[in-house]
């Protein structure tokens, strides 16, 4: 059996399953589905953008803009997910740890009935530590993009 047919896309993860995994809450919490997951390789984490959410009150008042930050959240979060799916049974017991972040680039501002879609890609591996690209994009157009490295522990 060849890898390219070893790795199988996951089903969609749904936000009852990524709550079980992650550790945040809203108003953090920053990924509402994952779909197309590869285990080892690549997730894609789905953002509904909503008026309601508490940063709009503040960035900005009349012009509510997605910060970037939480943008680059959202790209950590669905590596996060990967990374637990990619462990299985021993990611369970395990935390995902956001290191650094490189090469970010925000290309337009993401706003209130956006969708982001957030593809991560796993780069490379190294004893607990994990990199990944990520590219997010709204209706197919990419509004932002980073490298990131993540640590994983107990």
């Amino acid at each position: 059996m060849t890898e390219a047919t070893e790795k199988t896309t996951v089903d969609t993860i749904e936000i009852v399953d990524i709550l079980n995994m992650l550790p945040h809450r809203y108003p953090l919490l920053l990924v509402d589905r994952v779909k197309d997951l590869v285990p080892d390789t690549s997730a894609t984490g789905i953002k509904n953008v909503t008026v309601n959410e508490p940063q709009f009150q503040g960035h900005f008042p009349g012009r509510p803009i997605m910060p970037g930050v939480m943008i680059v959240e959202a790209m950590a979060q669905t590596a996060a997910v990967l990374v637990i799916k990619t462990l299985d049974a021993v990611g369970a017991n395990k935390h995902v740890l956001f290191m650094s972040i490189d090469n970010a680039r925000f290309r337009r501002p993401v706003t209130p009935g956006d969708t982001l879609e957030i593809k991560v890609t796993k780069k490379q591996q190294r004893g607990p530590v994990w990199k990944f690209t990520g590219i997010v994009e709204v209706e197919g157009s990419k509004v932002a993009e980073a490298e990131f490295a993540a640590m994983i522990t107990d």
